[in-house]
């Protein structure tokens, strides 16, 4: 992982980059007390992970945040800064992150942590499931579209159940609370798990689900996800956690809770 540092202040700048340089994962880190510098190297030297000082002379930090994401849209912005009152201004930049002074060791490994696992690594090329926060899916980093949201949730569900078989009526009754498993619920149910087949076709990654005897499940080993690596005690997989995992679906709730609490 490449790391630029843009501070003005030379003395704490020179501290969070010898914080980042003892890092694991942290490759290089390089630092700036100009934001107008800093851009210009970064014309020529794409990063990782840009840790940007908000209140600077000049272009300050939300300025060069917008024209980093318009140099480098993959380039992960967290605002180190002393004012907590930026914050709303600094995630609508689509900041990856936000630090307050000063910044202690900890809380940097922690940032970058939850950065490196929301970009696919090299070891999982091919499928990676993310549920920490919304749920997607990628294969080589592109998210796989859904043309049904229901289908979706269908996966997510099975994803949930790390590998078990559900049968049909119990995932129409986890997805359907208060509707009947009748002819209808269970037509229709067919038409959402033949869309899922076809998009994981299309998309190439039909591997990952299975229909056996009547019962649906995934299969965990042809994909990589957060919180599978999370349970098997990950550690960047537990610094990436924040708190919240599928938040679209209600009946991950259960799942959320073990998370908080391990994580706790």
């Amino acid at each position: 992982m490449k790391v630029i540092c843009v501070e003005d202040e030379r003395l704490l700048m020179e501290d969070t980059l010898a914080m980042c340089r003892d890092l694991p994962g942290v490759e290089e880190a390089t630092g700036f007390t100009s934001a107008a510098v800093a851009l210009r190297w970064l014309h020529k030297n794409p990063v990782d992970v840009a840790l940007l000082d908000i209140d600077m002379p000049g272009m300050n930090g939300l300025e060069l945040a917008a024209r980093i994401k318009e140099l480098e849209p993959a380039t992960a912005v967290v605002f180190v800064t002393g004012f907590s009152e930026y914050a709303r201004d600094a995630f609508a930049v689509r900041a990856s992150g936000y630090l307050m002074k000063p910044v202690n060791r900890q809380a940097l490994e922690n940032e970058l942590a939850y950065v490196r696992s929301q970009k696919p690594a090299l070891s999982d090329k091919g499928v990676v499931v993310k549920t920490f926060g919304s749920f997607d899916v990628l294969r080589d980093g592109q998210p796989v579209r859904f043309k049904i949201a229901k289908s979706k949730e269908i996966l997510a569900y099975l994803v949930d159940r790390q590998g078990g078989s559900v049968t049909r009526a119990e995932l129409s009754a986890a997805l359907w609370e208060d509707r009947l498993y009748d002819r209808k619920q269970q037509k229709q149910l067919d038409v959402y798990i033949r869309a899922l087949k076809d998009t994981l076709a299309e998309s190439g990654v039909a591997q990952i689900f299975e229909m056996k005897a009547g019962t649906l499940r995934v299969v965990p080993e042809t994909f990589s996800c957060d919180a599978y690596r999370f349970f098997a005690g990950d550690a960047d997989a537990v610094n990436a956690y924040r708190g919240e995992y599928m938040s679209a679906y209600s009946w991950a709730s259960d799942t959320e809770g073990l998370l908080s609490q391990k994580f706790l």
